[in-house]
């Protein structure tokens, strides 16, 4: 048992014994103390008043003295209010610090598994564009919430749902089939996402085209936008595709292979692996069925037209299209099936999908209509929205071509990266491969870093060349530390004894960073319950700047007593194994030596 169950439990007898009063464990609230005051851990007394009927001062002096007569690790308290401040006794960090010694990865030494079953769907890009600057963050959110999710004993299925059917990749083939002259990727070098990509935006250039040649005689821009003829042609296209025309299926075949092969590159880049991968086209016809079954049931209605729609106004919304009246289905259609699909093969107790923002409104309504399907479990969807993504520059339109593919900015970051070490001379005594080797990592560090950081909620600003500065909160930053601990090991002409003597008196410093270790488990299981990778960051960057603030002040491998040294290189060790561990569960790499 952890010392704050230990001491939740001995709060709850001192209530019972003092008071003689039974109080639940939800009313006991123990979180660690403020920098600002003395102690350890505080008891937060003002809920507990109802039971002692006395002034806070006088039940947190009775329950210290209790908690102190009890626990031995309790070495002294003091009362701010209505606020009971533990002091624990130096000998507990000196324990726990040996306990660690021969533990691979701490987490696992505290959640051993609950069993609770989680999918987590993310990425779910469009085969009519490369992966962008947005992509990214949704992949390396989702990717990190897995591998917390993880960490915290959840049983994790890392799934993928890749867009490759409906109008906007319709649009992208009838561009190519009308101006692209047999264009390859083979025949031009260039990535097969990027090709397809321009063929998207080729059409939206032309659509707006014939619409402002329309407008210009006299039509509005709505009858300009049902009068347009690529529009028209590409909606055929669409129910062509549905009703299996070959040609359109072989169209579609070879340019969703284009556009795969460069997903695939793009996701190796970035250190991002799926357990299963989804396609639209496999299962829009399971949430097509669905929909007859809705129908059938009453659940949805038509209209003349021909279109199938849920009537939402019981639940204070509106109405919501199923189908349209040539047939073809919607983004809802296919998310039904899938979801019914996945719970049948995944058995899922909490399904995640990570998706911007902007789509809130489109989650709710798929909880509500599988609700009303039949399907209980839909309570337990979350939809983990997060922000947009900008570059200093502002904002970016995928149709109008001016978004930043992921593939460029890796690139480019990988680009400064090399620059700002090179200046700095950092890897002179590296091999040329081992230097691009470092390079890679510690651009996708301060990119992967830099975005994670940030809570997801919020919208944010990638700035290339801030997040890659060696000093500050970025990734580099915690690398450097890294790397410098991995260096005072490699120096250290000493072995490390199993246990390090328990006598040695700390200083104030090694208290705190001793400290911060122990609050590592309790980070991923409020980053788990949040789904907030940047819980787990802003730990990570604490202790790097706690350690370099203690490296700063006390000397490791030269302390003036041997005990002292190992103490020291063992407490320095132990914070470079967390380091790695946090930046791990963010997908971050940290160089050996830099």
């Amino acid at each position: 048992m952890n010392l704050e169950n230990r001491l939740s439990e001995k709060v709850k007898e001192a209530v019972q014994t003092i008071y003689e009063q039974e109080v639940t464990y939800d009313l006991i609230q123990i979180q660690r103390t403020r920098r600002e005051f003395t102690g350890d851990f505080t008891v937060v007394v003002f809920p507990l008043l109802r039971f002692s009927k006395k002034p806070p001062e006088q039940t947190g002096e009775e329950i210290g003295d209790f908690l102190k007569e009890k626990i031995e690790e309790v070495s002294d308290y003091n009362i701010i209010k209505g606020f009971l401040n533990l002091v624990i006794d130096s000998s507990f960090w000196l324990k726990f610090l040996n306990s660690l010694r021969n533990i691979d990865a701490l987490y696992k030494n505290y959640f051993p598994g609950n069993n609770e079953k989680i999918a987590v769907e993310f990425s779910s890009p469009n085969t009519n564009k490369p992966l962008h600057l947005g992509h990214i963050r949704n992949n390396l959110l989702g990717y990190s919430v897995s591998r917390i999710f993880e960490a915290s004993g959840r049983k994790v299925s890392k799934v993928n749902l890749v867009n490759d059917r409906g109008i906007h990749i319709c649009k992208s083939m009838l561009a190519w089939k009308k101006w692209g002259q047999g264009v390859t990727p083979e025949g031009t070098g260039q990535k097969g996402d990027k090709l397809v990509g321009d063929f998207y935006v080729k059409f939206d250039q032309a659509y707006k085209e014939e619409q402002e040649e329309l407008i210009a005689k006299g039509y509005s821009k709505e009858e300009a936008q049902e009068k347009s003829s690529l529009m028209r042609e590409a909606r055929k296209m669409l129910s062509e595709w549905e009703a299996g025309n070959e040609e359109v299926m072989n169209l579609w075949k070879m340019m969703n292979k284009w556009v795969l092969d460069g997903f695939e590159a793009t996701y190796n880049d970035l250190g991002v692996s799926f357990d299963r991968t989804y396609y639209e086209s496999e299962v829009y016809k399971k949430g097509k069925e669905e929909i007859q079954k809705g129908l059938e049931k009453n659940v949805f209605f038509r209209k003349s037209d021909g279109s199938v729609w849920a009537d939402l106004s019981d639940r204070d919304l509106d109405q919501k299209i199923l189908l349209r009246s040539d047939g073809t289905s919607v983004y809802m259609t296919q998310d039904i099936g899938t979801a019914i699909r996945r719970k049948e093969e995944l058995h899922f107790d909490k399904h995640v999908y990570v998706v911007g923002n902007e789509q809130n409104y489109h989650f709710q309504v798929l909880k509500i209509i599988l609700d009303k399907l039949g399907y209980e479990w839909s309570e337990n969807l979350f939809h983990l929205a997060y922000g947009m993504v900008e570059l200093p520059e502002g904002k970016m339109k995928s149709r109008e071509g001016t978004v930043v593919d992921a593939d460029d900015l890796i690139e480019e970051m990988i680009q400064n990266a090399r620059e700002i070490t090179q200046s700095s001379g950092k890897l002179s005594e590296f091999s040329d491969n081992q230097k691009e080797q470092i390079y890679k990592q510690i651009a996708l560090g301060a990119l992967k870093y830099f975005i994670l950081k940030v809570d997801p909620k919020r919208n944010m600003t990638f700035d290339p060349k801030e997040s890659i500065d060696f000093n500050g909160n970025t990734g580099p930053f915690i690398q450097y530390s890294y790397a410098r601990i991995n260096s005072l090991k490699d120096k250290a002409d000493i072995s490390l004894p199993s246990e390090v003597n328990e006598m040695i008196q700390l200083n104030d410093k090694e208290i705190q960073l001793i400290k911060q270790i122990h609050k590592y488990v309790q980070v991923i299981e409020e980053a788990a319950e949040a789904m907030n990778p940047s819980l787990i960051a802003n730990y990570v960057y604490d202790l790097a700047k706690e350690y370099n603030q203690f490296y700063h002040d006390y000397s490791v491998l030269k302390a003036d007593r041997k005990e002292l040294v190992v103490f020291r290189l063992n407490l320095s060790l132990q914070v470079a194994k967390v380091i790695k561990e946090a930046m791990w569960l963010m997908g971050i790499d940290l160089p050996e030596r830099m």
